[in-house]
């Protein structure tokens, strides 16, 4: 993959906004044109499946986070210092949250992993990882564990799932720490059953490996495994979580685990650049996020399902030759749809809805990883505006959407 190629994968980590998705019409047609008109009708769209964090203007994101921010925080409190204060007290809340002697927040989850799998190769003398082909690491960071940190990696399984304990048992050469991404978001945000994944980490630890969770999204995660958060993190040795993927903050990740493990972590983070000055507005949104946006999590899973059922018996009504809504039911609230055109259709289709209905069914379409060409696909995030969606609501704008594509 290229650099270019890399950096726009990267950038569906944050937003849906793809940098030259080919998107056609509007100007002259160049990438930031292209941005510019998609945002403009996402923006202008009265009506939207997911909250629309990128979309709003700095003024209005500054000013939400001063009008809420004093429900969380002391805003009489002076800026922090190079990690104390709000960044400390984030620290403090989510270490207790899920269950941890110790957290440290960091700039980016890239750095946050990069700092805890360095430090159990440390431990465990062993500088292997075990994750998946599909995990974050491997897609969307340009090879840092390698190149940055001196690791190697070693994939379990290549299916287009989690591993199972039988293929972590059985993998040929040993390794030090087994990653688990939790959901899986490059396979369709998909997670294993509570008892496959106890089995999965059971399995690790037979092989004397720690378990570090790619947890970017563990948050949403408690529904489909029925257990609270803390008793999730709990299976693992150390976890990271994102503070914009699933909450809604500005930027950020955490770092949660044993005392000594964070306090090396600390170390690194000086050394990666990530030792910043000041973080006040991304602690202070990602606190917001902990307060606001994680108890409507469970409602939002739940209604995910009930749009993933809309969305495929519309398209099983309507004339598209095949249609694939991925999992189904979602264990998230986020899920795939895959159809079978060009990406430069669908986003000029969904770009036009948005346009001329003010509805804003998906979002950004890409084309599929596998599969013969021309088969695209697109993720789709269910959030606070989409409890406002009925079935019927989704069914008649999938009606919309494939005249605009089919037309």
């Amino acid at each position: 993959m290229s650099d270019t190629s890399e950096q726009a994968e990267d950038v569906r980590d944050s937003s849906p906004d793809e940098v030259g998705d080919g998107l056609p019409g509007g100007g002259d047609g160049s990438p930031d044109d292209q941005r510019d008109r998609r945002r403009a009708a996402w923006r202008g769209a009265e009506r939207k499946l997911s909250n629309d964090f990128t979309s709003r203007s700095m003024g209005k994101t500054l000013a939400a986070l001063v009008a809420a921010g004093g429900s969380v925080y002391d805003l009489d409190e002076g800026p922090d210092i190079y990690g104390d204060g709000v960044v400390a007290e984030l620290e403090r809340r989510v270490a207790a949250l899920l269950g941890f002697p110790a957290a440290a927040f960091f700039p980016s989850g890239t750095m946050a992993q990069q700092a805890a799998l360095r430090g159990w190769a440390g431990r465990t003398g062993n500088r292997t990882v075990a994750l998946h082909p599909l995990a974050h690491p491997e897609v969307h960071e340009g090879g840092a564990l390698s190149v940055v940190s001196g690791l190697r990696t070693v994939h379990p399984t290549r299916e287009p799932r989690p591993p199972t304990a039988e293929e972590v048992h059985d993998l040929a050469e040993p390794f030090g720490t087994l990653m688990l991404e939790l959901p899986l978001r490059d396979a369709g945000f998909v997670l294993p059953s509570w008892d496959e994944l106890v089995a999965v980490v059971d399995a690790a630890r037979e092989r004397d490996a720690v378990v570090h969770f790619d947890g970017a999204r563990l948050w949403e995660c408690a529904s489909h495994f029925g257990r609270p958060l803390a008793e999730i993190a709990g299976l693992a040795d150390s976890v990271y979580l994102s503070f914009y993927k699933s909450l809604g903050g500005m930027s950020g990740a955490v770092l949660a685990g044993p005392a000594s493990l964070v306090a090396e972590a600390r170390v690194w983070r000086h050394r990666y650049g990530g030792q910043l000055f000041q973080q006040y507005p991304a602690a202070l949104s990602a606190l917001l996020g902990l307060e606001r946006e994680l108890p409507r999590l469970p409602s939002y899973v739940a209604h995910a399902r009930v749009v993933a059922a809309a969305l495929a018996e519309g398209l099983a009504e309507s004339a598209v030759p095949w249609f694939r809504v991925h999992p189904e039911p979602p264990h998230t609230h986020q899920f795939q749809v895959w159809l079978p055109y060009d990406r430069e259709v669908l986003n000029e289709a969904g770009v036009r809805q948005a346009e001329e209905t003010k509805v804003s069914l998906f979002r950004l379409w890409r084309e599929a990883g596998a599969g013969p060409p021309g088969v695209s696909v697109t993720e789709v995030t269910v959030a606070e505006a989409g409890l406002e969606w009925s079935a019927e609501d989704v069914k008649a704008a999938v009606a919309d959407f494939v005249e605009r594509v089919t037309g």
